[in-house]
């Protein structure tokens, strides 16, 4: 993740968070008061945003110290402290709250996306992520799919072609729509093309479309629209595929599997943070 970007959604968090101070901790606490802040996993899974966190005190106060126990990507246990913070308490307190909803997020997406890549049957096959993101939070989800060993598909509208059904349709066919997205991209773009039938699959590669998405396929049909790429394009398969179904799903020869769950249906992992009000 980009670092100045990643700073500069922090702030704005935290300013939605703060607003014109801490009511409860500017009330209770000295400015002088220091404190350790020991952030644990309450369950199993695999952790992500760990420096995502200490950026987020950081930008409260620069003489906050941090001390990783755990990498990002790296499983954790129930009760595995996975990094300590030290500094004045108020600092800790105040950016407790966003560093723990990013952390808990992008870990549960990451535990998420490791159960899925566990299950893949072929050495070819990747598990990759969707736009099917949180507004805002993009970047933040997308590094945490990395963590849990999955790979990123286009970040978005911008870097790649992907033509689905409505685009086929206002464009007129598939080979119409590849060559005037052709036509107007620059020669570093790949173009993406979704189909949902055999005659779609065969349209794809005789237009020469980059990457043929089979959406909502069946394993038979997946493994005969490989069959039919003959390796000329990349494949992908997507629509409604869960833990049950991935594993059939890479045996049928696909390159890429797409799963939207990833990022849009998880639950984040329990992660906490304890006060002390003296160095350990």
């Amino acid at each position: 993740m980009e670092r100045i970007l990643i700073t500069e959604k922090l702030r704005r968090f935290l300013k939605e968070d703060l607003g014109h101070g801490d009511l409860t901790t500017n009330s209770l606490v000295p400015s002088d008061q220091l404190a350790t802040g020991i952030i644990h996993a309450k369950e199993s899974g695999v952790v992500s945003g760990i420096d995502v966190a200490e950026e987020v005190f950081a930008i409260l106060d620069t003489q906050t110290k941090w001390e990783a126990e755990k990498q990002d990507g790296e499983k954790v246990k129930k009760g595995d402290i996975i990094a300590r913070v030290y500094g004045r308490a108020g600092v800790v307190l105040k950016g407790e709250r966003l560093a723990l909803n990013l952390m808990q997020r992008m870990s549960g997406i990451a535990t998420l996306t490791s159960r899925y890549v566990s299950q893949i049957k072929s050495d070819k096959c990747k598990v990759v992520d969707t736009r099917k993101t949180t507004p805002g939070l993009r970047e933040f989800e997308k590094f945490a799919v990395k963590c849990g060993g999955g790979s990123n598909h286009r970040f978005a509208l911008y870097d790649a072609v992907m033509i689905k059904d409505n685009h086929i349709k206002l464009a007129g066919s598939i080979k119409s729509a590849v060559k005037k997205a052709r036509a107007n991209i620059p020669h570093t773009a790949k173009i993406e093309v979704e189909v949902e039938s055999k005659d779609q699959v065969i349209q794809a590669v005789e237009s020469k479309a980059d990457i043929i998405m089979l959406d909502n396929m069946s394993l038979m049909e997946m493994e005969e629209a490989v069959t039919i790429v003959g390796g000329k394009s990349i494949t992908e398969a997507s629509g409604g595929i869960t833990l049950e179904t991935i594993g059939d799903v890479s045996s049928t020869g696909v390159d890429y599997i797409s799963v939207g769950a990833l990022t849009h249906s998880v639950k984040a992992l329990d992660i906490s943070l304890d006060i002390n009000f003296k160095k350990e």
